[in-house]
């Protein structure tokens, strides 16, 4: 029945036919052979994942259960050719845990034959497709893929499903921006800058709380404790006050929460990926690097009269 498996894979090829390699992830229907998704990327990564099943469950709802191989984007694999550890989930593991939907993993070498099988296919059409309508870009080709080639795709190779109705629930969950996001729990240090959270409504001071940093698919960061958004920034780094204490993620029992947050000065002000220290006491999330990433400071600490203030965690 459809909605019941969705298989999901990727394939590194030239597929402009030149010397650039770029990855074609799809999701499609283990009942039916449709393919509900089909985008060229850069590479695939938990990111570029996410983008693909949040789109799928925005366009045809919550499915009982996600095939995949076992890349590590996936699941952790404690060694390698082993069965991996289901107790460690991934950022993809944590966010289909949070919408019930079963992740399997594939050992079989028929499934990874019959994957390899459906992008051989793949390989030998899409370029001439490409190349048929002149297109040679990324962006150009994401378009066809979806405005085109899926629906033509499954016009001519999808079958009936053996069984009649659907697994797919659709769903009325408002917290998608949330669900897919790449989540860390810890004391904040992204790329050398530290971001300072004052005082709230509801607490005098963050200092020893442990907080939660979403990075969203867009590229924006937003910082809560407990259900309270206390910080949010855009995607180079920049803050979005207008956006903090409002709306329904910011709310509690006390009302809205009027948290504001200060970027220390003297750090360079370009944006870059998140760094951050991994202490024992707030490991959460299994995909948190094991390594310390503690350096020496060469920075000044800061000052008698800020240090209460500066040490809350943001």
């Amino acid at each position: 029945m459809p909605g019941m498996l969705l298989p999901i894979d990727g394939s590194k090829h030239q597929w402009f036919g030149d010397e650039r390699w770029y990855d074609l992830i799809v999701i499609l229907d283990d009942a039916s052979s449709e393919i509900y998704y089909a985008q060229l990327v850069e590479e695939e990564s938990r990111r570029t994942v996410m983008e693909g099943l949040r789109a799928v469950i925005e366009a045809k709802g919550l499915f009982c259960a996600l095939y995949s191989d076992r890349g590590s984007h996936f699941f952790v694999t404690p060694k390698a050719g082993e069965k991996v550890d289901k107790h460690r989930l991934t950022q993809v593991g944590r966010a289909m845990k949070e919408l019930g939907v079963q992740m399997i993993p594939a050992y079989s070498p028929q499934a990874r034959g019959r994957s390899e099988r459906s992008f051989g296919t793949r390989q030998g059409r899409l370029p001439q497709e490409l190349r048929l309508a002149g297109i040679n870009r990324l962006e150009e080709a994401n378009t066809f893929l979806r405005e085109q080639y899926v629906a033509a795709f499954n016009e001519r190779f999808a079958v009936e499903a053996a069984a009649k109705g659907t697994a797919f629930h659709r769903t009325v969950r408002s917290d998608l921006d949330w669900v897919f996001t790449i989540q860390t729990e810890r004391t904040v240090t992204i790329a050398g800058r530290n971001w300072q959270l004052e005082k709230s409504r509801f607490r005098s001071s963050l200092a020893g709380c442990t907080v939660t940093i979403h990075e969203h698919l867009d590229g924006t960061v937003s910082i809560r404790y407990g259900p309270h958004m206390v910080g949010r920034y855009t995607a180079t780094g920049e803050p979005r006050q207008a956006h903090i204490g409002k709306g329904p993620e910011s709310r509690g029992k006390g009302g809205p929460v009027e948290t504001v947050e200060k970027p220390q000065t003297g750090f360079p002000p370009p944006h870059r990926p998140l760094e951050i220290p991994q202490q024992r006491r707030d490991s959460h999330f299994p995909t948190a690097p094991t390594t310390s990433l503690l350096r020496k400071k060469t920075r000044k600490p800061p000052s008698a009269s800020r240090r209460g203030v500066a040490g809350a965690t943001g």
